[in-house]
Parts: C-alpha cells; sequence; structure tokens
C-alpha cells in the first residue's frame, strides 16, 4: 500500500463484484500509474520501466527475488495470490524472461480494468486465475507441487487481509507448492504494538524451517503503521541475503531473522481457521497526501 492522491473522474473505474470501486490513476509522486481500491492505493506499475518498484514494501520483495536461482535473471517459477495491477509479475517478467507464473485474483472486474488500461507485454507467460486464492491454490496444476521458486501473498481486500488468508492452514498449503529451497513472501500491514503482525510471523515460523522480517526501522518497531515483508522457506535462507537486500532497499530498513525473529514473535499465539481474524484497517489519515 502507499500514498494516495486526488480522484478525477476521467479516471478509469470498475465496480468490484464483491462491492467497492477500483480505480487507475496517474501517480502524483512519480511516473507510472497506481491502482486505487477504495481510496486505499493498492500497486503501481510504470509501463515504460516495470522494474521500476515504488512502495518500499515492493521493493524489499523485488530485493528479495533478485536473489532466487542460480543468478539475479534465470526463469523462475512463480505463484502470486492477489493480483493488484500486477507490478511484481510485471517485475519476474523484466527481469527474469522466460519465467511462468500463476496469479489468483477473486475479482473479475479489476482484472479486466488492469488488462485494459495497463497491458502486459504479449510475450509474458502470466497465467490469471478468477478466484478465491484458498480455493485457487488448490486447483493450480499438480506439476507445480514441490517446484515453485516463488509464492507471493499479497491479498486486501480494501485496505485489510481477508482473515482466511492468514491462517497456519493457508501456509501449509503454500509449503506444498515450494521446491526446497523456494521462498514465500507474504505482506503484512500492521500498526503501532503489531500484535497482527506477530501472530503472522508466529505462524509461518510454525510452518516453514527459516523466517525472516523486513520493514522499515520505525515500523518494525511498532512505532507507526506500515507493511512488514515476512520470508520463509523450507530450508535456510541463504546468509549472503542480508547486505545485498538491504543495499537495494529503502533505508534505513531492517532484516530480522534467527534470534530477533524468535523475540519479536515470542508469545504470539499460531492463528488458526477457526480464529482468524483481518488484518488491522489503517486510519484514513495514513493514505491522505
Amino acid at each position: 500500500m502507499g500514498r494516495s492522491r486526488g480522484r478525477d473522474a476521467e479516471n478509469p473505474r470498475a465496480r468490484l463484484d464483491h462491492g467497492g470501486t477500483a480505480e487507475i490513476a496517474p501517480s502524483g509522486f512519480t511516473t507510472g500509474f497506481e491502482l486505487i481500491v477504495d481510496g486505499t492505493p493498492q500497486s503501481h506499475v510504470d509501463l515504460d520501466d516495470p522494474a521500476h518498484l515504488h512502495f518500499e514494501y515492493v521493493v524489499r520483495m523485488g530485493a528479495v527475488i533478485d536473489q532466487l536461482g542460480s543468478t539475479a535473471s534465470a526463469p523462475i517459477s512463480a505463484v502470486h495470490l492477489g493480483a493488484g495491477a500486477l507490478t511484481i509479475p510485471r517485475y519476474i517478467e523484466a527481469t527474469r524472461p522466460g519465467s511462468r507464473q500463476q496469479v489468483i485474483e477473486l475479482e473479475a472486474p479489476l482484472v479486466a480494468l488492469v488488462r485494459e488500461h495497463l497491458p502486459l507485454p504479449r510475450s509474458a507467460a502470466i497465467r490469471i486465475r478468477i478466484g478465491d486464492a484458498r480455493e485457487g491454490l488448490r486447483r493450480l496444476p499438480p506439476a507445480l507441487r514441490g517446484r515453485c521458486d516463488l509464492v507471493v501473498s499479497d491479498v486486501f481486500s480494501g485496505a485489510q487481509t481477508p482473515a482466511h488468508l492468514t491462517s497456519v492452514e493457508l501456509y501449509r498449503e503454500i509449503a506444498d507448492l515450494l521446491a526446497p529451497d523456494g521462498v514465500l513472501l507474504v505482506n503484512v500491514a500492521d500498526g503501532p504494538g503489531l500484535a497482527f503482525a506477530r501472530r503472522q510471523v508466529a505462524t509461518v515460523a510454525s510452518v516453514y524451517a527459516d523466517v525472516a522480517v523486513l520493514a522499515e526501522a520505525q515500523v518494525l518497531k511498532g512505532r507507526r503503521f506500515g507493511n512488514l515483508v515476512i520470508a520463509a522457506s523450507p530450508t535456510a535462507l541463504p546468509a549472503d541475503w542480508l547486505p545485498r537486500v538491504l543495499a537495494a532497499g529503502p533505508h534505513p530498513a531492517k532484516f530480522a531473522r534467527g534470534d530477533e525473529v524468535a523475540a519479536f514473535a515470542q508469545g504470539a499465539a499460531i492463528v488458526t481457521d477457526a480464529d482468524a481474524v483481518a488484518s488491522p484497517r489503517p486510519g484514513a489519515s495514513i493514505f491522505q497526501r
């Protein structure tokens, strides 16, 4: 999520099936366009430079993705929960040509809006599947099981992640997709106290062998609302990631792992389907100039 800009009646819009409105507007802060859903900026896309990542948490995701595979340009297999404006799939296509990607998105009108006004490259091997993320995971081709290099969970209904996409059962389903050295990236939005984020880290850590957390330093300290990126793998994350990821991302940034992650999640209960709740709703001022 990013900061919003003034609305324009001429900006293309779509009424979503499950309520609310999606809008594509020129970015007020940089080149490119923003996808705005019910007043919440959800994606930024630069059609002239799809490798340009604007929102801070997306830059951090890109920095981790750059570390995957034998080289930073090697094709990968990726699954994305949540489409937004397809920022990360575009980034992977631009930096790793030949990658094969699957995107699961609930809102068909949103996908149609993005396809029309922010079209994908014709050569991109990006398949978009319409439906709920949990159901979509179960319908993916069996050949993907245990072979995905990357799964990205970045699903928001307006400004909140739906409850059923925060549970240990979900993260177990995702684990079945990942290759032994594959990586899960989760976008978590939370505010002071970080109660929701701590439970998410504890939940992911109960499934995956190695977990790291990336965020702007003040967000990770729980001093303001913002986005945290959880990176997890069935095996150990490479030790040389830390300097590379911090060098690529916005500053001041923090990369927590090992004992720091354990301390961050200490005492937090694992989320299950039975007790899952949506992520906290940010205050309206978060998205105002």
